[in-house]
């Protein structure tokens, strides 16, 4: 059992006044799950959106400002949360969130409505990240891979249901309460966290490094629009796109040169000399680049390929959904404080080469009850890995360096997950290069698509199989529970 009346974080040190645990880890899953929540909730209604605003050549910006905004910010509100503390700066960003969705309801144009989404993903860049790193010192590290199995969960949920309930909240309401219903799940995220949530300041009185979040939030801007528009939007060697990468490798070397000379670097370079990182961390970018690969274009197969609609092709995902979740959370309270990752991780990321392998499989007249067998592989598969990977990257460092870790293992993941999606839809472009692209030739391009999962996940497994057999920093120290 998780005790309620803990009083020192997974650090040791003890906190001002207790935390009510179970009501501050409400509030953080459901910030938690607005934010993933709203990376997917939108696509459904950008006919209905474009219909009634005007400003369809701008549609796509719609998702893609969001998704820039919060990839951009993440890293940054773990070092503001050592400086300012974690609630205040989560009550903070929920509140730009709130704002922000308030102002979208209200958006009368398109370029309104792109300029409140971005404002929205600012705030969203805190909604995973904080609730990570909160949730690490609310429990005992023997208890991190429980808890943070349910943020895989949530994740799972999130990222698949919000087509499904953004395609029902359309349909019963409009689209402009897709954003309207933010406002009382958010206010109910403050107001638990307000209430319930007391955890120290780790982080002392030194200035946080804005120049290296500026440096850090311009090259990623740059490499997630390299992969958005390269090979579609633009040829790869147009002006354009040479551009964005020359940028990319000015602003990323200038980056390291300021990370190496701040006092308080946002990303303290010599974390990249530990050898858990230097594999976890592009472990979890390919694996979010699987996700998004696997969550956008799953749900199109299913439309495409059965007829379904979005609210049909949501719920014929629930096996995929349900077997990550369950994973997720078995994997993670059986793992406990023994540091023992490595068995779980490789056999996860095994399961996704084979998960993946079975999808390249895929033909037109495939059952739907096999596609749902299928599904169900890469779930368990993902499951085993989501959260796990985390944690391995928190319990490699020593709790002063926990939020700084966690940003950059969530937004790296949140990082690769735009680009998986970028990717996947570059190889989709190719497949159906000289061909109409109706419902049958997209059904029978995504299996092709698909299959380059498998050598990715391969990829993954190899870069697994080389950290430590366990993973449990000597100087984390553990609270009582």
């Amino acid at each position: 059992m998780v005790s309620a009346d803990l009083t020192q974080t997974a650090s040791g040190v003890p906190s001002k006044g207790s935390s009510n645990v179970p009501l501050a880890t409400a509030g953080l899953l459901i910030g938690m799950l607005l934010s993933v929540l709203d990376q997917t909730v939108v696509a459904i209604a950008l006919p209905d959106i474009a219909a009634d605003l005007g400003g369809m050549d701008a549609i796509g910006w719609v998702v893609t400002s969001y998704v820039l905004a919060s990839t951009a910010t993440g890293a940054l509100y773990g070092r503001l949360s050592d400086r300012f503390g974690r609630r205040t700066m989560f009550l903070t960003a929920i509140a730009v969130f709130v704002a922000g969705s308030a102002l979208c309801g209200l958006a009368q144009t398109m370029p309104q409505l792109i300029a409140t989404r971005t404002m929205q993903g600012i705030g969203a860049g805190a909604l995973f990240v904080l609730p990570t790193i909160a949730l690490s010192e609310l429990y005992p590290p023997r208890l991190r891979s429980r808890i943070q199995g349910f943020t895989g969960g949530v994740f799972a949920l999130a990222s698949v249901g919000g087509p499904l309930a953004g395609g029902a909240i359309t349909d019963a309401w409009g689209w402009r309460w897709i954003f309207y219903i933010n406002l009382p799940l958010g206010l109910l995220a403050m107001a638990l966290v307000a209430l319930a949530l007391r955890l120290p300041k780790t982080g002392g009185d030194g200035r946080v490094d804005l120049a290296g979040a500026v440096l850090l939030a311009a090259a990623t801007v740059s490499l997630l629009l390299v992969a958005e528009w390269g090979g579609r939007t633009y040829a790869w060697n147009s002006g354009v796109i040479l551009t964005l990468i020359a940028a990319l490798v000015v602003l990323g070397a200038l980056f390291v040169w300021r990370e190496r000379r701040a006092a308080n670097p946002l990303l303290p370079l010599r974390l990249f000399a530990d050898p858990t990182l230097r594999v976890a961390l592009p472990a979890i970018a390919l694996l979010g680049a699987l996700l998004g690969g696997s969550i956008v274009y799953l749900p199109t197969y299913l439309q495409a390929t059965y007829g379904m609609g979005a609210t049909q092709a949501g719920l014929a995902l629930n096996p995929y959904v349900l077997t990550f979740m369950a994973v997720s959370s078995l994997a993670g309270a059986r793992i406990g404080a023994s540091g023992r990752f490595k068995p779980y991780l490789l056999a996860g990321s095994l399961i996704a080469v084979l998960g993946f392998v079975l999808l390249s499989l895929l033909q037109p007249d495939t059952p739907y009850a096999l596609l749902a067998v299928e599904i169900g592989v890469l779930g368990v598969g993902f499951g085993l890995l989501m959260q796990n990977l985390v944690v391995v990257a928190q319990n490699a460092v020593s709790p002063a360096d926990l939020a700084t870790t966690t940003s950059a293992a969530v937004s790296v993941r949140g990082l690769g997950l735009s680009l998986g999606v970028a990717l996947f839809g570059s190889l989709l472009t190719r497949e159906l290069q000289g061909q109409a692209p109706d419902p049958q030739t997209t059904a029978a391009a995504i299996p092709d698509v698909l299959f380059w999962g498998a050598p990715a996940a391969l990829v993954m497994a190899a870069l697994l199989a080389l950290l430590p057999r366990t993973v449990n920093h000597p100087k984390s120290g553990e609270a009582t529970a």
